[in-house]
């Protein structure tokens, strides 16, 4: 083998990894691996249970390979979708077809039966919710993604890292009224980043929530969704439903100002990091001082 031959395998290496890399999405990252953070903060009952081996194992997950997992599935299965999607048809990272990326959806999906003995049963559940509906969401036959309301609801699934965290920590369920809270917002927070792609889609025949209800009433769906999760929080704590009003707060001002959608969409991702960073200190603040 000569030398140019092993530059440009180690260049092809290096552009794969780059690709998968860029489809993981980084900017969303902490999407999933921000609730274990929560998760864990509000399971602790010692300093020492926050760097608990299997909240470790739970954080490395969720942080790439459960987004490789995610958005590959959603990338396989919308490629024609996004091939006539002129927000996506020049991307580069785009899927056309890489055989490397069935094969490490798939690594990525099973990998969690590597980790199992590392984790409490009590989280197994959640990792099944996790990986269920994140095939279901995208794949066939179900294709939730397709299907007004249960795009939505589905989404849920974005909780379910929380979750898990907390039930390996704690070794027992979290409150229902905080998974109640967490699917909540987790659907109005799917709904309204549909809303940008709303002509894209219907143009190319998907039908989902926010092309049924249009712009207008699906603003009123997010509100709606947001302030029942700031509801069942504040059920619990509410210092938890206060801090979460920003959301409805924000979607009212987004509906009833001159700020594009599509440019306030990308707000997002700051503004559920300050969030989730509000909801782990408090939680940490607690294990702390009691």
């Amino acid at each position: 083998m000569t030398a140019n031959s092993t530059a440009a395998g180690d260049g092809r290496y290096g552009d794969r990894l780059r690709y998968l890399l860029t489809l993981s999405r980084p900017r969303f990252w902490l999407y999933l691996a921000g609730p274990v953070l929560v998760g864990v903060a509000y399971a602790a009952d010692a300093v020492g249970d926050v760097f608990a081996l299997a909240a470790i194992v739970l954080f490395a997950y969720f942080l790439l390979p459960a987004n490789v997992f995610l958005y590959g599935i959603n990338d396989i299965y919308d490629r024609e979708i996004d091939a006539a999607n002129p927000k996506k048809s020049e991307q580069e990272a785009r899927y056309r077809g890489q055989r490397i990326v069935p094969v490490v959806v798939t690594v990525c999906a099973l990998l969690p039966l590597a980790f199992l003995p590392l984790v409490p049963s009590a989280a197994w559940p959640w990792l099944a919710v996790f990986l269920v509906l994140g095939a279901a969401y995208s794949a066939p036959p179900v294709r939730f993604k397709t299907t007004p309301l249960l795009d939505s609801v589905s989404n849920g699934l974005y909780i379910a890292p929380g979750a898990a965290a907390y039930a390996a920590v704690a070794g027992s369920q979290p409150p229902v009224l905080a998974v109640l809270g967490g699917w909540l917002w987790a659907m109005g927070m799917h709904t309204f980043s549909a809303i940008p792609d709303i002509e894209p889609d219907r143009e190319t025949g998907i039908r989902t929530t926010a092309t049924v209800l249009g712009e207008h009433w699906t603003y009123a769906y997010c509100g709606a969704c947001w302030l029942a999760s700031a509801t069942a929080f504040g059920a619990l704590d509410l210092r938890l439903g206060a801090l979460m009003l920003v959301y409805p707060g924000l979607v009212a001002a987004i509906a009833t100002s001159s700020v594009a959608v599509d440019r306030a969409y990308w707000w997002f991702p700051a503004i559920n990091t300050v969030v989730g960073a509000a909801l782990t200190m408090g939680g940490l603040w607690r294990v702390l001082y009691g």
